[in-house]
């Protein structure tokens, strides 16, 4: 690896850890030896990057430090093609027209050696069938952020219909089709909603009376107990 990307690395590795990482830590992602890092950070830190670090602790990098534009491996540009190939043939047509357009952005910043990875991209998705649903998603993923109930129409696996009230939580993306979690006030509990299943889907006004986070924090816990009984079940 050339030193210049190096230090690069080293700036993600930092920006991404979650609490201070150690010289060591980082040697061992980079595959070089603690006295290599500890030249590379004292040069991040003499031309300007906002690098703590304390002896027996690790580095920290301080919030609100941006590299400039664009400094992408060719694998991570074929990661970030491929992600948007995926959303462009799964995603609505809100969502799809985004990757394509992200997809542009990023040609646009990237060095001429890398244009190929655009032209005639490494990778590639197969295509699927289009969803067949009666709402907008982009509806839903902005109930979703502004955290407010949806009022939907729902018919389960044996055509009964219900309408209930629900708290989205996070909409899923598959291959074929998207899932909805959601706590449900009907049922009382967090529910599975498959998406092509509902039939009309109203955003209302009034706002979930709980913290996302800590809504999905019970929710996930609920389908971990879930994940566990059913397991249980099979193998007494």
């Amino acid at each position: 690896m050339r030193r210049g990307d190096r230090l690069f690395e080293i700036i993600e590795i930092m920006r991404s850890a979650q609490k201070p990482i150690s010289a060591a830590r980082i040697a061992e992602e980079l595959g070089v030896v603690k006295r290599t890092v500890y030249r590379d950070v004292a040069t991040l830190i003499a031309q300007g990057v906002p690098i703590q670090g304390e002896a027996g602790v690790g580095y920290v990098l301080e919030p609100g430090f941006h590299m400039p534009p664009l400094m992408l491996t060719p694998n991570e540009i074929a990661a970030a093609v491929l992600g948007a190939q995926w959303v462009q043939t799964r995603g609505e047509p809100e969502l799809a027209r985004a990757a394509a357009k992200l997809i542009a952005k990023i040609a646009a910043v990237s060095p001429d050696h890398a244009q190929m990875s655009f032209v005639a991209p490494p990778t590639s998705v197969a295509p699927v069938s289009a969803v067949a649903e009666t709402f907008e998603a982009g509806d839903m993923r902005r109930a979703i952020h502004n955290r407010v109930k949806v009022r939907i129409g729902y018919k389960d696996s044996n055509g009964a219909m219900t309408e209930r009230v629900i708290w989205p939580i996070l909409l899923g993306y598959r291959d074929e089709g998207r899932i909805l979690a959601a706590w449900c006030e009907l049922r009382a509990g967090f529910r599975y909603f498959r998406t092509e299943r509902i039939t009309e889907a109203d955003v209302l006004e009034a706002q979930i009376p709980r913290r996302m986070d800590i809504l999905r924090a019970e929710w996930r816990k609920a389908m971990e107990a879930e994940r566990l009984g059913f397991e249980s079940r099979e193998h007494p």
